[in-house]
């Protein structure tokens, strides 16, 4: 399924199709991008009681010392058994320091342009996949639905089969479930 725009107009639909598509591979681990916890939590009530598992932004993100994640969202996950993963990004990290400090392109940013080819959601979905994997928060050698989006909302589901970040190339998309055909 292709959106014509990326953003969160996509949202709903886009959970919908996601879990649908669990259901039919009988795929039953989902990760998925929500920075302040909004969109986890409407997966939650379409997805529950499936392995659900919420990663934000790293604190300091939008602002030094600056927790996106609402608290009411992050002890609602807590209440229901719903992981929430907070840290630095896979593709960010380090390398974004350096970007900012000497002005550079570094291969992790390379790795993250490319996959903005297929949409800023995709490459958000891969590397979230991964990012969950090394924190131990889903099973290894299973596929998941990773769900990831522009800014805001969600836009994009892709079925992956994620490795850890030390394998990170070794990474199976299997299907690109949607994504937006225009990508800004």
């Amino acid at each position: 399924m292709f959106w014509e725009t990326a953003g969160p107009a996509n949202t709903d639909r886009t959970l919908q199709l996601a879990v649908k598509k669990g259901q039919e591979l009988g795929v039953n681990n989902f990760v998925i991008a929500s920075c302040s916890g909004a969109t986890a939590r409407k997966l939650f009530t379409l997805a529950s009681p499936s392995n659900i598992v919420c990663v934000s932004h790293q604190v300091g993100f939008a602002k030094p010392g600056e927790d996106e994640m609402l608290p009411e969202n992050r002890e609602f996950f807590q209440a229901h058994g719903v992981p929430v993963l907070t840290t630095t990004h896979l593709l960010a990290g380090v390398d974004r320091a350096l970007r900012f400090q000497f002005k550079g392109v570094y291969p992790a940013e390379i790795v993250a342009s490319t996959l903005r080819m297929f949409g800023q959601g995709i490459k958000v979905a891969v590397e979230i996949s991964c990012m969950a994997l090394d924190a131990g928060m889903i099973p290894y050698g299973q596929d998941v639905i990773a769900i990831g989006g522009t800014i805001e909302g969600v836009d994009a589901a892709i079925v992956i089969r994620p490795e850890h970040s030390a394998q990170f190339f070794a990474s199976q998309v299997k299907e690109i479930i949607c994504m937006p055909k225009n990508k800004k």
